[in-house]
Order: C-alpha cells, then structure tokens, then sequence
C-alpha cells in the first residue's frame, strides 16, 4: 500500500478509536463496586498495559476504587485529551509527550515510573540474520512501524533517525505502520513482518521474540510517566493512585515485573508523614501552600520552625528531615551533603525596624550606636539574619560600638518584633518579612550595605523515602500562588525554571 494510504488508513484509525473512547465512557461511567468513590478513568500508552493493568486490579480490591483503562498511542491519546472533557490520569510512553501536554495546560502534578529504549525486534532465532539498521533496508525483509503520528516509539526513532539522516531511506522501506508498539510485536509474533522497532520492555514480555540492540538507539532512554490531569473532577483521588502506581514497593514492582527499568519511587503509605525543616521567617510565606499540599496529596507534614543555626545544629546531631528551607544559602551549604541539589526560592533584605513615626530619628546602622539607645539583634550564631547582621556590623567597624545598646538577640524575628511592639526595645534589625505583617505599627530603614541580601533556597533530603514527594513540594513552593503569596509578605522572587 502507498505511504498516502496508509496516511489515510492512520487518520480513519484515530477517528474510529475517538468514537469508540465517547462510546467507551458512556457505557463505563458508573461507580466502583462497593465504594462511594467514583471510577477514575486513566488514559494509558498502550505498550505499558499489562504493568499497568496489574497494578489497576491490586489498588482496586486494595481500596475498592476501580480504574478504568482506555489505551492508545500515546499520540492518540494526547489528541483525545485536546477535544474530550473526561479524564482523571495520563500514562505516556515517553517525557516529550508529557512536556507536550503540560504545554497545552493539561497536566497537574507528574510522577516519572520507569525507563525504556528502542531496540529491533525480530522472531526468536533471527532467521532473517538482521543486526543493524542497514539490514531493514535489504528487500527480503519485511519492516513494521508505530506510526510516529500515534505512537511514542514511532515519534522517538523518527526523531532519531532524522537527526542521523536515514528516515528517508527507512521510511521507504516500511511495510506497514501501526497504531502502537503492541500491535508492531502481534505482527512480529504471527509472521506477518520479519523485523520492527519496538522498546527494549516490550520485546521481554513476547518469549517469541527476541531484540537487537542498536548503538544509535543506545542513549535515547525515555522515561514514562504519569499525570493528573487539571480538569479531573476528584484529583486527590487521581494522584493518590498516581502515588501507589510510582512507590517503589507497590506499582514499580510490577514495572520491573515485566522488564521496564522503574526509576527510584516513594515508599507506599496511605498518609505518608513528612518533616520539613525551614527557617522561621519564612513561615508567613509558607504555610497555607504546605496546607494546601497536604490536602492534594493525603499526607501529614510536621514543620520545625527555628532559626537555622538551631536547625543545622540539629541537623548536624543526627535529625534527617525530608526537606529543608534554608534561611540562608550558607546554612544549606553547611550541611550540602544531606541534600540533593537546592532550588534557590525567594529573597529577603535585612532592615532597620522602629516604633512608629522613628521618635529616635534613626536613619542608618551607625545611629544604632547613639547613647541610651535600646537595640535587638537576631542571634550572631542561631539564625541566618543574625550571622549575615553580625557580619556586616563587623565589616562596618560597628561591632563594639553597637555591643554597649545590644538589650537581646534572639534566634527569630518574631521574637524581636513582639520586643519593638510592647516598647521593650528602640530598634531592631530584622527582615523586610518579619515588617510586612506589622507595618501599620512600626516603621523601617533599608540597609544599603552588600550583605543586607539573603537568598533562601529549598532542598531535598537524601535519606527521604518519599524524594518524589519532595520533588512535588518545590514544584509546589515555585508555583505563581506561592510566588504571589510570599511577594505578600515581603520577599523577592528568585526561583529561574531549569
């Protein structure tokens, strides 16, 4: 058949499988047995089924919430989620596609599950002698294809071979292109064709067949994933499937079942309880986001609120939370080897805070010398202000001078601002986000010194069971809400999208 006829064919094959998904949903939309949660429906690549399906069948007798498969390309699939309303859940076969529908405004939270790599398939035995690439070019053999239109493997070696100039030649020499990667191994399996590109995972689950690797397809690793979709209508249900399916002692081990490579998941709890350690100022900017976190993913997260000298010093004591907000990078490179890579979020600047009107006529650090004045100061070892503060009043030859008006110094700026308000104290150096809340009652100086600037960066711990989760989080904390949340309260933005 010409390559416009099977064009054609692929287009009536698209159509044919979006009436049968409306039909589908019309006939399956009823509640699971026994349970009061609705059926989630997940739109699933269809060489990932049978992990998939097993894992689908367990969380229902497990929880008595039934999932309802509809499988495809994963092409196919992505254009069904552009013109249908339903949907709690996308599995693609490969990140491009996940990148694409994340694009389009589709994708909620994403959880990656598992790698995979194209290899050529052939019938045990190769009787044909293929090895490379060139061999599916030769006129004896008979080649099947995913269409690159529908199919991930299709995109991922039309993509590869482009960029190797042999597309052309090979496309040529296609017999026929099918909808998904299962379908290129049936035909592999009964006869009909005598090689196809398929994953390395799906050439495992067919006895019958057996691959040949590839070096140009050696590094084109793809990782599958799975999303929740912005538009499902229960999204704490639908990620907490997404949850079991990704947990190293659940879902993936029945990715490595049937021979995918599962990438490094969560432990499985039904409420999983999280420690997050974060320095005290950041508190204000913080804590409706983790409320609100907490409510979408089912889990419990315990927040250690402290000036950060005091959090490293317990950090370094032993305590391994599953994430820490630093005050100040030099608190987190202090203890660098507990996290993996910290995300730089937001900023805050040091300034001088005075009762209301500045009775004291305070207008630089030097003026915090005068005699009878009373100061507070945030603690020189016990919090990020307090070392950065002390190190610029050191830089500034202020340090003694300033020593005879120091009343208290405090680990937090809450502390220091509850001391200006009651009348205890004259001035204090804090943060612009210790001010923001109280500006009604207190005025406040910029500092204009380098080291009035503090960064706060965010990180994962290594020893957390629960990495994608954390993952989750920052994506959580670097959100518009959260940037316009903490922009509320005083800090600057800093987080850059790698």
């Amino acid at each position: 058949m010409s390559k416009p006829g099977l064009v054609v064919l692929g287009s009536l094959a698209a159509i044919a499988g979006l009436i049968a998904l409306l039909l589908w949903q019309t006939r399956t939309a009823r509640p699971a047995a026994g349970s009061g949660q609705k059926p989630l429906l997940l739109f699933c690549a269809a060489g990932l089924k049978l992990p998939v399906e097993a894992v689908a069948r367990e969380y229902e007798k497990t929880f008595g919430v039934q999932v309802q498969l509809q499988y495809g390309g994963s092409g196919t699939l992505l254009s069904n989620l552009r013109i249908t309303d339903a949907g709690d859940l996308f599995l693609a076969a490969d990140e491009s596609y996940i990148k694409s529908a994340r694009a389009l405004g589709l994708l909620a939270e994403t959880i990656p599950l598992a790698r995979q790599r194209p290899v050529i398939a052939v019938a045990r035995g190769n009787p044909k002698n293929i090895r490379t690439l060139d061999d599916l070019r030769r006129s004896d053999v008979r080649v099947a294809m995913a269409n690159p239109e529908a199919a991930s493997i299709g995109r991922t070696v039309r993509e590869l071979l482009q960029q190797a100039g042999q597309w052309a030649a090979l496309e040529k020499r296609v017999t026929v292109f099918k909808p998904t990667v299962n379908d290129v191994a049936n035909d592999l399996k009964i006869g009909s064709v005598d090689a196809g590109i398929v994953w390395d995972a799906t050439v495992r689950q067919f006895p019958e067949l057996e691959a040949i690797a590839v070096p140009l397809f050696s590094t084109a690793t793809e990782t599958i994933s799975i999303a929740v979709l912005k538009r499902s209508r229960q999204p704490e249900a639908a990620l907490r499937f997404a949850r079991y399916l990704g947990a190293r002692d659940k879902g993936l081990k029945q990715f490595e079942r049937f021979h995918y490579e599962p990438v490094e998941g969560d432990e499985w709890a039904t409420a999983p309880e999280i420690v997050l350690f974060s320095g005290a100022m950041l508190r204000p900017g913080v804590e409706k986001t983790l409320r609100e976190f907490e409510q979408r993913e089912g889990c419990r997260i315990t927040t250690v609120y402290n000036g950060c000298g005091i959090l490293v010093a317990q950090m370094r004591a032993g305590q391994r939370p599953d994430a820490y907000f630093s005050c100040d990078t030099s608190f987190m490179n202090s203890v660098a080897d507990l996290y993996l890579g910290p995300v730089n979020v937001v900023d805050n600047h040091l300034m001088i805070i005075v009762q209301k009107g500045n009775p004291k006529g305070i207008q630089t650090v030097q003026d915090l010398t005068k005699p009878g004045l009373r100061v507070g100061l945030p603690h020189h070892e016990k919090s990020a202000m307090g070392n950065i503060a002390w190190k610029m009043l050191g830089q500034m030859n202020l340090t003694d001078a300033l020593g005879q008006n120091l009343t208290v110094e405090s680990p937090t700026g809450d502390f220091l601002i509850n001391q200006i308000r009651t009348g205890s104290l004259d001035a204090i150096i804090a943060c612009r986000s210790n001010w923001t809340g109280v500006r009604e009652y207190l005025d406040a100086i910029p500092i204009d010194h380098p080291l009035a600037s503090m960064t706060q960066p965010y990180a994962v711990g290594r020893s957390t069971r629960y990495k994608q989760m954390m993952v989750r989080l920052q994506d959580t904390l670097t959100t518009a809400a959260s940037r316009q949340r903490f922009e509320a309260e005083g800090f600057g933005w800093r987080y850059q999208k790698g």
